[in-house]
């Protein structure tokens, strides 16, 4: 049936061409086959977003069928297409189709580029997906504005572009778009008439030209998040006609303000988050025009750390964001109060110590936001004139006392957010905001008045409501008559026993999101095993005593959290028919029963499943199926046997592989090594066994691998050094930027960051991480079998923060390349067979806290100097022939005048290498032959010492 529709479809297209070309007396003119070639480009897009949209531009566009209709084939007369007079022969110059609720597809075959006198081009926010900008664009050579902001765009940007010499107005942004060949110096080097400028969200991923300083036309430009890098060539604000500037988010960009003139346009400022540096210049006062201004998050200094200039003569401004610079003094200066049209302030983290009764005179203020200040005593009266307020951030301070009645002046208030304080509130202060919708008053004192009603409506209708950390013991009940509540956060209280049952009423219907996490619920009202909220995407109950079966969530439920309590029974089967579901976490409790294979098809939604410190009996599912979503998978501390699935080679996102502390009894799952998302794989404690060579080729094999946990297991051979060389995310050095490993979740207006946690042996302890920095990297191989030498290919993960070789059976020299694991801070080579000196390259390793060589062979003089004078002596314990500090037996003289050597011309020329070399060399001092004597004699002595060492240290027991 499809393919007789497209054939149908082909021979309209043909016959409406046909009949245009009929009606004519004459070969069709230019003007006509412009219209014929707009009327083939409305075939390629065939719907709009929504059916039932009023009105879409394309609906005017249709083909005359004959003479007597109302000439709508001229397209002239069609929406969104502009031409020139008749005198110039009605060629089509503008097109305009943005916001038209359409979607399709286009290419350079598309008969769009035929309109070559076109001048304007705007197909802004249509529904490109999978399509490039195509290379045909730059037949369009008389474009002046091209716009194609927000269509799904994606691919590198065309050359063509930059053949548009012609262009004022360039807008590329909200596209997933890439700038290399061209790069943003070749796209723009002939656009020297630019005007405006907007690549926002296009990865730029280079500097920007310092010619751009001589686009005198430029007045506008916008590389908001372009990951743009290097120093900004300053003079480009000194532009004469330039008005919008923004950089924002594009922390690898630097640069510093110029001296700003006088005349300049500039009405729009914004370098957040960036390097900025420098001091803020006092010029920048001659901006008369500016009237959006925001430095924060940048590297901004003076004779003052942060000072800012005198801001008095920017009349215009209305938007000011400040955050992260400090005031002289802590203090706001008396200018801020002279900016009367100020409508959203940001003064964030610039460790301001009041609020001054300037701030009486900004009764123009909209939005305040003071969060993470040092503000101290109580909000002051005059405070309270800002009646236009409608959001109020004042987190993160150290108010205290009661809060204001006048409160109750902020009529507008829509946002009000006090969290982290210490203020004493009292909810009926409330009453009266009837546009109050999202109250935060976690982390403070809340007081219920016992004769309140809280039925009689005449408290706003929160629809968020944050009351974690408030030293609760019961359900507020102010909770009761709440109909339009989506959010609520009762985490971190004292609320003990069953949940009400009042809780489950329809009043409460609306929820979507609740927390109750870190508090001593022990289960719900008359033992439900359902949850009641039908709209319900968000629940965490985690750190409470509950008991009994797992609750089952509705079908709507995206975050599912019950870890950390006392259920019990098995998993109930309905779990596996939440399709919605993208995290589920039952970890720490006691259920029991087998892995039900159908958390396997659950995978195709889940993104994390935490199944961590349980019961769980019998094999691991083995029903991953292909189009897996997980990104984390923890089975650890369980009972599971057998064999690792073979089918999580399905799950090609997986981050996170936690098996620890089970009995998997297996070989080394190398295949696991395609996974090339994958970063922590945790093995330890389990029943493998054999080699973990893997497959003849391991060049791209766990590319992104941070943190492997092979320990306490049963694998034997030489140490894998064909991984070594492939782990190539260890190889990289921290460069400064650093973010946890998680996982995101959109929520209503949040999105959720969900960090992974693990439990690891580092620097000697077992402990655990409740988050995991992206650039923490550890290498764990202990207590297994491997034999042979450490290998070089060790010396290349220059990353390494941890590496733990102990109780193996190593022989050889410690490497003097370890030396080169500049960021390595726990070393553990303990209970070898190691042999040599310590090499003294490890004296560079600055940053190394914990040293264990103990249990080995090695011998000689320990380094002195660095971290070396910071070990204790049970670093080197049982290592008879070593000497110096921090051990008790000195060094002789003879090998303390000279450094220990690494070259052959140090090794023995005796048959052993355990030879006391301390009585060889006084022997030779008393003559050769008693000399030979002596040594043959300890020799003799002690050489059946040497070959028990097995049966007298003892290896500790596994598991």
């Amino acid at each position: 049936m499809a393919p007789c529709f497209q054939h149908f479809n082909f021979l309209q297209k043909l016959f409406l061409s046909m009949l245009l070309i009929v009606t004519c007396t004459e070969s069709l003119s230019s003007h006509d086959e412009e219209c014929l070639a707009l009327y083939l480009f409305k075939q390629t897009i065939p719907h709009a977003y929504f059916e039932t949209h009023g009105f879409r531009k394309l609906d005017s566009w249709k083909i005359a069928s004959n003479a007597s209709d109302d000439g709508s084939s001229d397209c002239c007369l069609w929406d969104g297409v502009l031409c020139s007079n008749e005198e110039e022969d009605g060629h089509v110059i503008a097109l305009d189709l943005s916001e038209s609720f359409l979607y399709g597809h286009i290419n350079s075959s598309s008969t769009l580029f035929n309109l070559v006198h076109l001048q304007r081009l705007n197909l802004a926010i249509i529904d490109f997906t999978g399509s490039q900008i195509p290379s045909q664009i730059s037949r369009l050579k008389q474009l002046r504005t091209l716009n194609l902001s927000r269509s799904r765009f994606n691919g590198q940007v065309p050359t063509g572009i930059s053949q548009l010499i012609h262009l004022s107005s360039l807008d590329l942004s909200g596209n997933p778009l890439q700038l290399r060949s061209p790069s943003l110096e070749k796209l723009v080097q002939n656009l020297d008439g630019l005007e405006e400028l907007d690549l926002s969200g296009v990865d730029i991923s280079s500097s920007v030209p310092h010619f751009m300083a001589n686009f005198s036309s430029l007045s506008s430009i916008v590389l908001y998040n372009c990951s743009l890098q290097d120093e900004f060539p300053w003079a480009v604000l000194q532009l004469p006609k330039l008005k919008f500037f923004d950089v924002a988010s594009n922390p690898s960009l630097s640069g510093s303000f110029p001296e700003f003139l006088n005349n300049s346009l500039l009405e729009h400022l914004d370098v957040l988050d960036t390097g900025f540096f420098g001091i803020v210049p006092e010029s920048l006062s001659n901006l008369h025009h500016l009237t959006f201004l925001r430095l924060t998050s940048c590297f901004f200094s003076g004779n003052i750390p942060g000072q800012v200039p005198s801001l008095l003569r920017l009349s215009e401004l209305n938007h000011l964001e400040l955050s992260g610079i400090q005031f002289e003094k802590k203090r706001m200066p008396d200018w801020l109060g002279k900016l009367k049209k100020l409508n959203n302030l940001y003064l964030n983290r610039m460790n301001l110590d009041e609020i001054p009764p300037l701030f009486s005179n900004l009764t123009k203020l909209s939005l305040v936001m003071m969060e993470d200040n040092s503000i101290h005593g109580s909000i002051p009266s005059s405070f309270m004139n800002l009646t236009q307020l409608r959001v109020i951030n004042l987190a993160g301070n150290k108010f205290h006392g009661p809060i204001p009645s006048s409160f109750s002046n902020f009529k507008r208030l829509q946002l009000l957010s006090l969290l982290r304080n210490d203020f004493r509130v009292d909810l009926d202060m409330f009453v009266g905001l009837n546009q109050l919708d999202t109250l935060y008053l976690s982390g403070n004192k809340i007081s219920f008045v016992a004769t309140s009603n809280y039925t009689n409506g005449s408290l706003p209708e929160l629809k968020i409501l944050g009351l974690s950390s408030c030293d609760l013991k019961k359900f507020p009940a102010i909770l009761r008559f709440r109909h339009k509540l989506n959010v609520l956060f009762l985490s971190d209280n004292k609320i003990g026993g069953r949940v009400p049952e009042w809780m489950w009423n329809k009043n409460l219907e609306s929820l979507e999101i609740i927390d109750l996490e870190s508090n001593f619920i022990t289960g719900f009202h008359q033992h439900q095993n359902f949850l009641p909220w039908g709209r319900l995407k968000y629940f965490s109950i985690a750190y409470n005593q509950l008991q009994g079966r797992v609750p089952i969530p509705p079908r709507t439920m995206v975050v599912y959290d019950v870890s950390n309590n006392n259920l019990q029974g098995e998993i109930p089967p309905l779990l596996c028919e939440l399709n919605s579901l993208l995290l589920l976490d039952l970890s720490s409790n006691n259920i029991n029963g087998t892995l039900p294979s159908c958390l396997g098809r659950l995978s195709n939604s889940l993104l994390v499943l935490d199944l961590k410190g349980n019961n769980f009996q019998g094999t691991m599912m083995n029903t991953f199926t292909q189009g897996c979503m997980l990104r984390k998978i923890d089975l650890s501390e369980n009972q599971i046997v057998g064999q690792v699935s073979k089918s999580l080679t399905n799950c090609i996102n997986l981050e996170f592989l936690s098996l620890g502390d089970n009995s998997f009894d297996d070989t080394f799952p190398f295949w696991l090594g395609t996974l090339v998302e994958l970063q922590v794989l945790m093995l330890g404690s389990n029943r493998f066994y054999g080699g973990i060579q893997g497959p003849t080729m391991v060049i791209s094999q766990f590319p992104k691998l941070r943190i492997i946990d092979l320990s306490n297991n049963g694998f034997g051979g030489p140490l894998p050094h064909e991984y070594f060389q492939s782990w190539n995310a260890m190889k990289s050095v921290y460069d400064g930027k650093s973010s946890f490993l998680q996982s995101r979740f959109p929520l209503l207006t949040f999105e959720l960051s969900i960090p992974y946690k693990m439990t690891i042996t580092s620097k000697g302890v077992k402990r655990e991480y409740p988050r995991i920095l992206d650039i923490f990297t550890v290498i764990d191989l202990s207590c297994n079998n491997f034999e042979g030498q450490i290998p070089q290919s060790l010396q290349d993960l220059r990353g390494l923060e941890s590496l733990n070789l102990s109780n193996n059976y190593l022989i050889g020299g410690v490497l003097s390349s370890l030396g080169n694991l500049k960021n390595l801070e726990s070393l553990d080579l303990s209970r070898n067979e190691l042999s040599g000196e310590i090499p003294h390259q490890l004296l560079q390793l600055g940053f190394l806290a914990i040293l264990n060589l103990s249990f080995n062979h090695l011998h000689g003089r320990i380094p002195q100097g660095g971290q070396f004078n910071t070990f204790e002596s049970n670093s080197y314990e049982a290592n008879p022939g070593l000497c110096g500090e921090p051990l008790s037996n000195d060094c002789q003289d003879s090998k303390a005048s000279t450094p220990p050597q690494t070259s052959e011309k140090s090794e023995s020329f005796f048959p052993s290498e355990r030879v006391d070399w301390i009585v060889i060399f006084s022997g030779v001092g008393s003559g050769l032959v008693v000399g030979i004597v002596i040594g043959n004699f300890l020799y003799a002595r002690y050489s059946d010492w040497f070959s028990t060492r097995k049966d007298k240290w003892v290896r500790p027991l596994r598991n």
